[in-house]
């Protein structure tokens, strides 16, 4: 028996949770031909991996992705695959450039996800020539992926295809009946198509961008509780997932996306993933009461309801006053909301708006994410070289002024050249422990693809593989490691209802081979890099020796730190990966 490709002596998760043993797998044809202890005949194979002290697993799933544009530009997605993902999703928070025109697409995805609309409007003008579910799935079908892709339908692009987007963001327009009915009938067919759902959001904070409807919410935010019972009422009958987010600020509305989860004797539960569990600095603790709320509702409830988490602190950069968390208040909102430069200078240098900051900025008891202390906020970069490293409060502290005017002089006088980061959330690690091992979450939200100059979590599954790893060492186990690699791949196939995330027999061959010896604080180093087909630097990840092979639908896409010349040029590597859901009621 001939096989393409041996991967042997390597200890083998095979992604369902059993122990690992050391195996040998023979891949024939992109697909597991065969595992073994005992080896096979490497006559007539073509490449032989020897994984000898290495742990050899499905490949990892990313299920929260902004990659739409990217795809386009750079289908390879490689910053993902250099990190042992082989599948992940796109279309999440209501933001799907399936529907609508390649504008309105743009100002629906460009501001909220930080990537600039000079970049992206244009790659849809030339790249979008579908307007149909099954026209996208087309395109994605025969796009030279470097990762499998799964995808969500987004209801903002849904609202903006059915009622445009001049009424799709007016809180006093309400769809028609047969408006209702005509996104109902897109839905079914997005499903249809093999999609896994609908991307929705209630979040506030995320606006358009362009010059057009600059600053109104995102469309999905405008919808009524009556328009997402009808559209859940789609999904819960096909088996189909719900993502969404709750008002990130007030968190009330968590118990209507519960309610919505719930099943019971005569109907299904809606299977919900919602953004996100955290353990953030402005409210301590208010993750295990998340949990545990949610944790009674599921069962009580017969709900299906899990909140994604991210297995590491939660660090962010920014360039200037460029900071999705300022959208949570009045004044920061109002500099966003001016996309130039000298216009948003001036009124950073007003009096009156400065008072106004402040006020936002000193509000004890008001809802919130960010802290909102400047002394927790640190200066990585600026042309004063001895501001760096300093935080906005030991600046304002040396000056003698508010911490508020102390950034806003700091913002006008080098805009983005001023580079700072903070911690917002999961800042001790072992909440971060107790959050992994939480029931009712899902290890994902990496927003890979999304925030190139704020954040960077491709190596996220690494890092979680690391934590447990070490918590070992140290004589207090989180976990096993083989209840860490289902986590991140056999339990996220599962739920999405995708085939991936298992190394069994007959499964597609997507394999990443790991050094468990380079698990090491190499993961948390900052980076930059180009950005493949943008033309853009973004932040990224380097695992350097971590990975040291990523198979694709059983072909070498990355090994010993490079990419095969055809991956992302040449079919055959990643692939659309359709759900499963009825087809019937």
């Amino acid at each position: 028996m001939t096989y393409d490709l041996l991967i042997k002596n390597g200890l083998v998760f095979d992604g369902t949770g059993a122990p690992g043993a050391v195996r040998n797998v023979a891949i024939r044809d992109g697909r597991v031909a065969a595992i073994s202890e005992g080896a096979f005949e490497e006559g007539g194979c073509a490449r032989v991996i020897d994984a000898r002290g290495q742990w050899v697993l499905p490949g990892f799933i990313d299920m929260h992705t902004h990659y739409d544009a990217e795809l386009l530009a750079a289908p390879a997605l490689s910053e993902s695959v250099r990190h042992g993902v082989t599948t992940v999703t796109v279309g999440s928070c209501s933001i799907s450039t399936i529907l609508s025109a390649p504008e309105d697409c743009s100002d629906l995805f460009t501001r909220v996800e930080s990537v600039p609309r000079e970049q992206v409007l244009p790659l849809l003008r030339a790249k979008k020539t579908w307007s149909t579910p099954g026209e996208y799935v087309a395109f994605l079908q025969h796009h030279p992926l470097g990762a499998n892709v799964t995808a969500f339908l987004g209801h903002s692009d849904l609202r903006v295809r059915v009622m445009g987007l001049a009424r799709a963001v007016d809180y006093q327009a309400v769809p028609t009946g047969a408006e209702l009915a005509e996104m109902e009938r897109w839905l079914e067919e997005a499903l249809d198509c093999g999609l896994l759902g609908l991307s929705s959001m209630t979040n506030p904070w995320d606006k358009l961008d362009g010059d057009r409807f600059r600053s109104k919410q995102l469309p999905s935010t405008y919808a009524s509780w009556k328009e997402y019972r009808r559209l859940n009422r789609v999904l819960r009958r096909r088996g189909a997932i719900l993502q969404s987010a709750p008002n990130l600020t007030t968190k009330v509305n968590v118990l209507l996306f519960l309610r919505e989860s719930a099943g019971g004797p005569f109907r299904k539960a809606l299977r919900t993933t919602l953004l996100t569990l955290a353990d953030a600095k402005s409210s301590p603790g208010l993750h295990r009461v998340i949990g545990a709320v949610t944790r009674v509702f599921n069962r009580m409830l017969r709900a299906d309801l899990r909140w994604q988490t991210i297995p590491a602190p939660f660090e962010v950069y920014s360039d200037g006053i460029d900071l999705v968390v300022f959208e949570e208040f009045g004044a920061g909102q109002a500099a966003l909301h001016l996309s130039d430069e000298v216009a948003r200078n001036r009124l950073m240098q007003d009096q009156a708006y400065r008072r106004w900051f402040r006020r936002d900025y000193e509000k004890k008891w008001s809802p919130r994410v960010w802290n909102r202390d400047f002394h927790d906020a640190h200066i990585v970069d600026c042309p004063d070289p001895s501001l760096r490293g300093k935080s906005f409060g030991e600046v304002a502290d040396a000056r003698g002024v508010h911490p508020v005017d102390a950034f806003l002089d700091l913002v006008v006088a080098y805009g983005k050249q001023l580079r700072w980061r903070m911690v917002i959330a999961n800042h001790r690690p072992a909440e971060v422990e107790r959050m992994i091992r939480e029931p009712a979450a899902l290890i994902g939200f990496a927003d890979s693809g999304a925030h190139i100059r704020n954040m960077a979590f491709y190596s996220f599954p690494l890092r979680m593989l690391r934590l447990v790893r070490d918590a070992e060492r140290a004589g207090r186990p989180v976990m096993p490691i083989e209840q860490a690699v289902w986590r991140l791949t056999g339990e996220l196939g599962d739920w999405l209802g995708v085939a991936a995330g298992k190394l069994r027999v007959g499964d597609r061959a997507d394999v990443a081979v790991i050094d468990p010896q380079a698990l090491d604080e190499r993961l948390d180093a900052y980076h930059e890099a180009p950005m493949e087909g943008l033309g853009l630097s973004r932040m990224v990840n380097r695992s350097d020796g971590a990975v040291r092979a990523v198979l694709v639908n059983g072909r070498i896409a990355f090994e010993d730190g490079a990419f095969d010349a055809r991956f992302g040029k040449q079919g055959g590597f990643g692939q659309f990966l359709p759900a499963a859901v009825a087809s019937v009621a």
